[in-house]
C-alpha cells in the first residue's frame, strides 16, 4: 500500500544550500521545540486515494493533529495548521520535505504563526525521522491489515490507532515508555491482555 510523505520546499540561497540545510536540521535534531509534518497517501476499498495530513511533536513523539481528505490543497493544509495551533505556539520549528501541494501559501501561514519552516535535504528522510517512523508504524500496524472504506472510516481507524500509539505502544526512544507517559505496572501479578484496535493489537498489564 503506497505511502508518500509530502512536505514544502524552503528555498535557501547560496551555492552551498544542501550543506547549510543539513547543518540546520542537524541542530534541530537536538531541539525539544520542534514539530514534524507528513502527508500520507492511502488507497481505500474502491481504489480511490485518500490523504492523511498529520503533525508530530519531536520531543514525546505525539501526534498533535491529523485530518483526512481526498483533495489536499494549500488552503486546506493551512486550515489544518490553524486548527492545530489556534493560539500562540510554543514550538519554534516545523520540518518538511518535498511536495508541490504545499505551494507558497503554506509557508506564509506558518510564518504568520511565528514558527520557522525548515526543509530537509533531498534523499534524507532521517531528518524528518519522527514523521517517517510514524507513517511506517501506522502502515505496518494498521493500514496493511485493514482497508478503509471511506473518509469517515479512515478517520475512525486513525483516531483509534493514535490513541493506542499514545497510551499503550511503548517506544525505545522514550525508554520503553509511551508518549502519554504510561504508568509502570506492578512487579508481580497475573498478566491481563486488553484488546486494542478491535483485537489487532493488545495492551498487557499486571493485575493489582
Amino acid at each position: 500500500m503506497p505511502i508518500n510523505r509530502g512536505q514544502w520546499i524552503v528555498k535557501l540561497t547560496g551555492t552551498d544550500a544542501p550543506a547549510r540545510t543539513r547543518k540546520v536540521v542537524d541542530s534541530l535534531a537536538r531541539s525539544e521545540l520542534r514539530l514534524e509534518n507528513g502527508l500520507g497517501r492511502i488507497v481505500r476499498l474502491t481504489f480511490n486515494v485518500l490523504y492523511c495530513f498529520f503533525i508530530a511533536s519531536h520531543d514525546r513523539k505525539r501526534i498533535l493533529h491529523f485530518n483526512v481528505t481526498r483533495h489536499p490543497t494549500s488552503s486546506w493544509i493551512v486550515q489544518q495548521l490553524r486548527e492545530a495551533f489556534p493560539h500562540q505556539s510554543t514550538h519554534r520549528f516545523i520540518v518538511f520535505d518535498h511536495d508541490a501541494k504545499y505551494g507558497f501559501e503554506v509557508p506564509a501561514g506558518i510564518h504568520s504563526m511565528k514558527i520557522t519552516p525548515v526543509q530537509t535535504s533531498i534523499g534524507s528522510p532521517w531528518q524528518n525521522g519522527v514523521a517517517e517512523r510514524w507513517v511506517g508504524s501506522c502502515r505496518r500496524e494498521l493500514l496493511d491489515n485493514v482497508i478503509a472504506l471511506n473518509e469517515r472510516h479512515l478517520k475512525r481507524l486513525l483516531s483509534d490507532y493514535i490513541s493506542y500509539y499514545h497510551e499503550d505502544r511503548t517506544h525505545l526512544g522514550l525508554g520503553k515508555k509511551t508518549p502519554s507517559g504510561r504508568t509502570p505496572d506492578f512487579p508481580r501479578g497475573r498478566v491481563i491482555a486488553r484488546q486494542r484496535l478491535g483485537g489487532l493489537h493488545h495492551r498487557y498489564d499486571r493485575a493489582a
